[in-house]
């Protein structure tokens, strides 16, 4: 089994942790970035920065093996983590990356600074252990938590036409997930007619097409799931209207001029997004309210073949390190893979320390002896994916 520096490893995620790199701004992801580059630079590797946007940079080093020609690895995680929320729900310091009880304990803790340091000693416990073929590309990528624009970015530049598969270091509390759920996120835009609420008959209120788009919604998710029945990991499909903004409390005499609704779709393999934004177009018409259906974000879902190299280097490996059959689940939101996947035509996989449901809670935490674990099944399963031994 290849050796890890389990000390390093758990010692770089409390560093990790204890920099708040949220997507707020004055805070953003650089300074983590500027310790991911460090760290690897202190090994010899030689990282790029790729700034994205302001403050929010891409870092990516490649690590040839010295043995041979083979394929590349992807590692991936992600600087950003989403705000601490209320302080007061805290019982601990979220950016103290504080040990206690066996638990990393802090914010991005398993969503999933535990994850990228795990990637980065993994690959570094691999080279230490001597010539492999092909070679690792290990990425830690910007604005995972808001519209992609790192993982986006990292296609763009062109980066994944050399992989050959990846690895997604998400809290899966050692699930393999080689398929994820979708994501459609749509606005809807009414345009009404300003007027007196007790003169209704000048205006053109458009909350009755609101309320009459919220019941066909409803109806919506019912037909999609009697259509598509529930996936073994995913479970259903779900419309979810999420954010309404229509008129003012202060004016409650007054018909507004224009109302809002944003819905969130969570689809599963074998859902069109396409119909899905045109059923909901055809649901907002209503008499004499113009409506405009706008997509915010098409995420198509992910399934990749639990026989594709990566996905069985990485069950392999985590049969040889823990002992036990690998437990197959799926991601209920969507990932960086998902734009690897989708856009980088890459095949990917999600696996990492930490529970899936702690992410973005308070007191969120890791175990300690998950990312320990982890950090060797990522150095077994590259080994394994590179050289072909699964």
């Amino acid at each position: 089994m290849i050796d890890v520096d389990a000390d390093g490893v758990v010692g770089f995620t409390q560093e990790l942790v204890r920099i708040p790199s949220t997507n707020d701004p004055g805070r953003r992801e650089r300074a983590a970035a500027e310790l991911v580059a460090a760290k690897m630079r202190e090994w010899g590797w030689e990282p790029t920065v790729y700034e994205v946007e302001p403050d929010r940079p891409n870092v990516v080093a490649v690590v040839e093996g010295g043995g041979g020609a083979g394929p590349t690895l992807m590692f991936e995680g992600h600087t950003d983590v989403v705000t601490e929320g209320d302080l007061s729900t805290w019982t601990v310091d979220p950016f103290g990356g504080e040990i206690r009880d066996g638990r990393l304990w802090g914010r991005g803790s398993a969503d999933m600074k535990s994850g990228l340091a795990a990637t980065l000693y993994a690959t570094r416990a691999l080279q230490l252990a001597g010539p492999f073929p092909g070679r690792i590309k290990v990425c830690a990528l910007a604005d995972e938590e808001g519209l992609m624009i790192g993982a986006h970015h990292f296609v763009s530049e062109g980066l994944t036409a050399d992989v050959d598969g990846a690895i997604v270091a998400e809290p899966e509390a050692g699930e393999i997930c080689a398929v994820a759920k979708g994501a459609l996120r749509l606005r809807v835009d009414f345009a009404g007619k300003m007027a007196h609420g007790a003169m209704p008959q000048h205006g053109r209120n458009p909350l009755p097409a609101v309320g009459s788009l919220l019941v066909g919604l409803g109806s919506l998710q019912e037909e999609l799931q009697g259509r598509h029945p529930a996936h073994e990991h995913l479970g259903e499909v779900y419309v979810t209207p999420t954010v309404l903004r229509a008129g003012s409390e202060e004016q409650v005499n007054v018909i507004p001029a224009a109302a809002s609704v944003f819905v969130d779709v969570r689809t599963i393999p074998g859902v069109e997004h396409k119909l899905i934004a045109d059923r909901v177009a055809a649901l907002a018409s209503y008499d004499g309210v113009a409506a405009e259906v706008s997509v915010l974000v098409d995420r198509p879902p992910v399934d990749v073949p639990v026989s594709d190299p990566v996905v069985a280097a990485l069950a392999a490996a985590h049969r040889a390190v823990t002992g036990a059959e690998p437990v197959y689940g799926g991601v209920p939101g969507s990932t960086d893979g998902t734009v690897l996947t989708h856009w980088g035509g890459i095949p990917s996989v999600v696996y990492g320390p930490g529970g899936k449901w702690i992410a973005h809670q308070a007191d969120e935490f890791v175990e300690v002896a998950q990312i320990v674990q982890c950090t060797r099944v990522f150095a077994e399963a590259a080994r394994r994916f590179l050289s072909g031994d699964f």
